[in-house]
């Protein structure tokens, strides 16, 4: 049986969508345009379907950007992949954005053998980040940095990171002061990069219960705490 996996990607600025049939990309739309996510995310699932010459009820699961990111965008994302889903009756397979991330570094960069720490910006000086070797292994959990100098400096001094993604583009004065800060200024987030993680979950069957799946924010677990009136 063919395996045809819709791709959602709305957890930064950019929406974008593709379509992989058998393990290749056979379509693809992506916007940078701000706050195109309502509108746009749609029209390209349209949009790559009839590319392809084909119909919804064809594919075989969706897979969805989990987060961290635009608490918004998210939203979006996993709702619309959730909607697909439970109307096709088909998985729904949830991949880490930052794991995502680092995976299209490597493809891009086959011969490149240091680290790659994919950072989505939050706000002000600070953002989501986490470290990863060729692998995809995490060498840095995913946290809410606010960046400042020396601040990777146990990964940095043991060889070359390569920095990605709207967060790094914001903090390079910072991190840039390091020797074996490296910044690939070319990067750029794509549903695309989600493919190779998504088959292996498949495989995997690491699939979501499409009922109770919710993106992974962070801020909410990492910058709120429960209040409850009259404790303290």
């Amino acid at each position: 049986m063919s395996e045809n996996i819709l791709l959602l990607e709305t957890a930064t600025s950019v929406c974008s969508v593709a379509l992989a049939k058998d393990g290749q990309i056979v379509a693809q739309r992506e916007s940078g345009e701000p706050n195109a996510h309502s509108s746009r995310m749609a029209v390209f699932v349209e949009v790559v379907m009839k590319e392809a010459g084909m119909e919804m009820k064809s594919l075989t699961a969706v897979a969805v950007s989990s987060g961290p990111g635009s608490y918004t965008g998210l939203r979006i994302g996993v709702s619309g992949a959730k909607g697909i889903c439970y109307g096709l009756e088909i998985p729904l397979v949830a991949v880490p954005t930052l794991a995502s991330m680092a995976a299209g570094c490597y493809a891009r960069h086959k011969d490149y053998e240091g680290l790659v720490a994919p950072m989505i910006d939050a706000r002000r000086m600070e953002c989501y980040n986490a470290i990863y070797d060729k692998n995809i292994s995490k060498i840095k959990d995913i946290t809410a940095d606010i960046i400042e100098e020396h601040i990777y400096d146990q990964y940095l001094d043991r060889g070359e990171v390569v920095f990605i993604g709207d967060g790094a583009a914001k903090t390079r004065e910072v991190l840039g002061v390091h020797p074996n800060a490296r910044f690939d200024e070319n990067y750029r987030i794509s549903a695309a990069d989600m493919l190779p993680l998504a088959i292996q979950k498949l495989q995997d069957g690491e699939t979501e219960d499409v009922a109770y799946f919710e993106p992974f924010y962070l801020k909410d677990f990492v910058a709120k705490k429960s209040v409850v009136r009259g404790l303290h």
